[in-house]
């Protein structure tokens, strides 16, 4: 078998779609190994149901930052340390900026159900696609 993924999932409530994850990542054939949940919002209560199924947590509270060029360092910040191949984002709240995103491009899927079609694609040259 190949070498699961590491998976991180950044949410910002309840978690019911990182749930979901977590029950899947049981499978022996699921590809993933969910190593990390960090949310923006220290009261989640994903980030409790994640440390009770023994996944490592992080909350890094949006507000406790100047601004939200300094949330996202930090926020990449321990990203990089997890060393994810994937970033879920599941029920992520946060608009995430530019950068923050085409730091990450490629390893990022956003997983939230409400968001409407319009908003859920880049427009990027052909070549970047490659």
């Amino acid at each position: 078998m190949t070498q699961r993924k590491r998976i991180a999932v950044l949410v910002s409530g309840r978690g019911s779609n990182m749930e979901a994850l977590i029950e899947a990542s049981k499978a022996a054939d699921f590809p993933g190994e969910i190593v990390l949940v960090l949310s923006n919002r220290p009261e989640a209560k994903g980030l409790q149901t994640a440390a009770a199924a023994g996944i490592d947590t992080l909350a890094l509270d949006h507000k406790a930052y100047p601004d939200r060029a300094a949330h996202e360092a930090a926020v990449a910040q321990a990203l990089d340390a997890a060393r994810p191949d994937v970033i879920c984002l599941a029920g992520y709240m946060r608009l995430l900026g530019r950068n923050f995103v085409e730091r990450f491009l490629g390893r990022m899927i956003n997983i939230h159900p409400s968001l409407p079609v319009s908003y859920t694609h880049l427009t990027l040259p052909t070549s970047d696609l490659v």
